[in-house]
């Protein structure tokens, strides 16, 4: 079973630094700790940072990281993945 609250935590700790506002993946990639190859795990979850973009059909610009945030684990969610 998947931990929602862990992972959005490690969602938010990988994409903090990005210098919002984002207006694409792209401006992600250089906050993360180890890339594209950046691993969320949670329960039966387990994705890399690049997986997880080819899930998502972001809203992008986002204007913070808990508005990113939130749309990806909204997204997930409704793609039962979570």
């Amino acid at each position: 079973m998947v931990d929602k609250d862990d992972l959005r935590e490690q969602f938010t700790e990988a994409f903090q630094e990005a210098d919002y506002p984002i207006s694409s993946p792209m401006d992600l990639v250089p906050a993360l700790p180890n890339g594209p190859s950046t691993k969320f795990e949670s329960g039966d979850f387990s994705m890399t940072a690049m997986e997880l973009n080819t899930k998502l059909g972001g809203e992008f610009p986002y204007e913070s990281v808990d508005d990113f945030v939130n749309d990806v684990m909204e997204q997930l969610d409704d793609q039962n993945l979570l």
